[in-house]
């Protein structure tokens, strides 16, 4: 059996680490915290699971500080956390196992990243991502923002996940505020050389702060600068895209998104939704009902490393088929749709009005059949 060492990173967390920790304090070997500046009782708090407890200045690196934390690791393995990630039950009893049984020839094992639920459990987005490394190959890692761990050899992909769990408090929020952010225009205002990678992660920034035209350009430089990761590349477009749409572009939002076949050769969900929606918003619900259709019948890769969003494939383009066909006069059809997306979201207050009118426009009983 391998041992392993868990590897945090954390700045006032006392309210969400014990959260993380009690649900893999069973499983791993050792715990090392870095902490990075709390003032607030995180420390206290980690002592009560650790005597490892080590003490860094922030130096607006998510990297240098990972590093730092790896540096503690004393075991075979290292896994890394954040304080509001934590194992459900199922992944914690799949991690145990995994430990028990890893082959110790493996050099990294990834796992899926649940980054955000919805408000009825589905997973809002998930990727993978090297999470169990051999700490004797020491893998260092790189970036400033949105760091990532530069891993090479025997690499194995596992079917847990690490779930995430953001849950902001008046502390926490105002010392997150545009971290990354400004980290970003600091070496924009340096001066400094931007890599693809940095372009693409400084638009999506810039996007979420509603700065549209400015995210444009650094997703056109991203895509301009030609060696960044093909991924990157096609969620670049698709931020492209989801810009115009906020500037009201609708032929440049739809240009960007089959520009994004461009890199993924095949269509992708996030695509396709998107087009079926650019097509329905201006009344071409035929079209519209083509690319939701594709879009539904894409099956998610198990492998896929870069950002999945798996609503694009399941109850959302669903819910626009049964507004689509309802507009066509297909009201039986608008009905099988609709009760397609609740077995997603059984609680949806929109499906379960959709399904009220349309059994009562198509006379059918509460189990769908006709009275």
């Amino acid at each position: 059996m391998i041992t392993i060492s868990l590897c945090m990173i954390v700045k006032n967390e006392e309210k969400l680490l014990g959260r993380c920790l009690d649900t893999v304090k069973h499983i791993v070997d050792e715990i090392n915290i870095l902490d990075t500046g709390s003032t607030d009782g995180t420390e206290e708090l980690a002592r009560t699971y650790t005597d490892r407890v080590f003490f860094y200045k922030w130096t607006d690196s998510y990297a240098a500080a990972r590093n730092e934390a790896f540096k503690h690791a004393t075991k075979e393995y290292i896994l890394y956390l954040d304080a509001d990630d934590v194992l459900l039950k199922d992944d914690q009893e799949k991690l145990l196992k995994l430990k028990e049984t890893l082959d110790p020839s493996v050099d990294s094992v990834s796992m899926y990243y649940d980054n955000g639920v919805d408000d009825e459990g589905n997973v809002a987005l998930r990727y993978r991502r090297n999470r169990l490394v051999k700490r004797s190959k020491n893998f260092l890692w790189g970036g400033d923002a949105h760091e990532y761990l530069n891993v090479f050899g025997n690499i194995i992909n596992s079917d847990i996940s690490i779930t995430h769990k953001k849950e902001f408090t008046p502390e926490k929020a105002s010392s997150n505020v545009g971290v990354i952010y400004s980290i970003f225009q600091q070496k924009e205002e340096n001066e400094e050389e931007f890599s693809a990678r940095d372009y693409f992660y400084y638009g999506n920034e810039l996007r979420e702060k509603g700065k549209f035209e400015k995210a444009i350009e650094q997703y056109n430089l991203h895509i301009k600068k030609g060696d960044g990761w093909i991924e990157d590349t096609f969620h670049a477009c698709i931020g492209k895209a989801d810009c115009y749409r906020a500037l009201n572009q609708v032929d440049e939002e739809l240009k960007a998104l089959f520009d994004s076949f461009l890199y993924t050769r095949t269509p992708r969900p996030e695509a396709c939704s998107r087009i079926g929606y650019n097509y329905q918003t201006r009344a071409f619900y035929l079209d519209a009902i083509y690319w939701y259709e594709v879009s539904a019948n894409l099956k998610p890769d198990p492998d896929q490393w870069s950002f999945s969003y798996p609503a694009y494939s399941t109850w959302y383009p669903n819910l626009q088929l049964c507004v689509c066909y309802y507009r066509t006069g297909d009201k039986q059809k608008s009905y099988e749709k609709n009760e397609l997306a609740r077995g997603y979201r059984p609680k949806d207050t929109t499906i379960l009005a959709n399904k009220k009118l349309l059994e009562t426009e198509l006379g059918l009983t509460k189990e769908g059949s006709k009275e």
